[in-house]
């Protein structure tokens, strides 16, 4: 069953059993910071909700979106389209073999959500193994993909469990992509970090950034004011704001 939900700004998002996002991205798509007019690609995109978030906050250059599953792209096209975002080009691919109409090495962005498990019980459940586990793609995957669409200088913006940070780093440099930008995650103040963003950038100096971490809940209860601006929501309206 198709579900619709509106973004800050009005965008339309179609979502399914299989195809959802949740706050890790939304975190990726503000950590992005995506310029109005950069050509960018979001890899292994679902439902198309990093896209989907640029376009509601103003970006309109030319974006694809790659997804390996053809319901994934037609729900994307469907928000696209009712939207009137005829700069997001769906694509049904898999992101180790990518189409030829992607123009390689001209992206000043790349993004991806990618799994995060590489062992653990697998759900039997059509997709959604393939959503949490590496069985169709490794972040290994991701990198040389992304390295091959990226100019020099374009950035790779991804997230991931603490304990996959040392494969992140380890994959961008194999690709050629130098880690820039680190931002960890905390669900409270007082919690260790769930979530990690990492931005790399195509061969560019050694020389990475920690930046403050992201909370998630405030310290006096309620939603973090880092939170309600990435939703675009006020305290009173933030029912949906959920940390993973």
């Amino acid at each position: 069953m198709t579900e619709l939900q509106h973004l800050a700004g009005g965008t339309p998002v179609y979502i399914d059993r299989l195809h959802r996002f949740g706050t890790d991205a939304m975190l990726l798509s503000d950590f992005c910071n995506t310029h109005r007019l950069w050509t960018a690609c979001d890899l292994g995109s679902g439902c198309g909700i990093i896209p989907l978030r640029w376009h509601d906050r103003g970006h309109r250059g030319d974006c694809w979106a790659v997804e390996i599953d053809p319901a994934g792209t037609a729900l994307l096209a469907r928000a696209a389209a009712e939207a009137g975002a005829d700069h997001i080009h769906p694509i049904t691919a898999d992101l180790r073999r990518l189409p030829p109409e992607l123009p390689r090495g001209r992206f000043d962005l790349v993004s991806c959500n990618p799994p995060y498990f590489t062992g653990g019980k697998v759900s039997a459940k059509p997709g959604r193994g393939a959503a949490r586990h590496e069985l169709l793609c490794t972040v290994a995957d991701v990198c040389a993909a992304a390295a091959g669409l990226l100019r020099d200088g374009g950035r790779l913006c991804l997230c991931n469990q603490p304990r996959r940070l040392a494969d992140c780093i380890a994959g961008m440099r194999q690709a050629g992509i130098e880690p820039k930008r680190l931002q960890f995650v905390r669900q409270r103040p007082d919690s260790l970090p769930w979530l990690f963003l990492l931005d790399g950038r195509r061969r560019a100096r050694p020389g990475l950034e920690l930046m403050q971490d992201l909370i998630i809940e405030a310290a006096g209860g309620g939603f973090s004011d880092q939170l309600l601006r990435i939703y675009g929501k006020k305290e009173a309206d933030a029912g949906d704001c959920t940390g993973k």
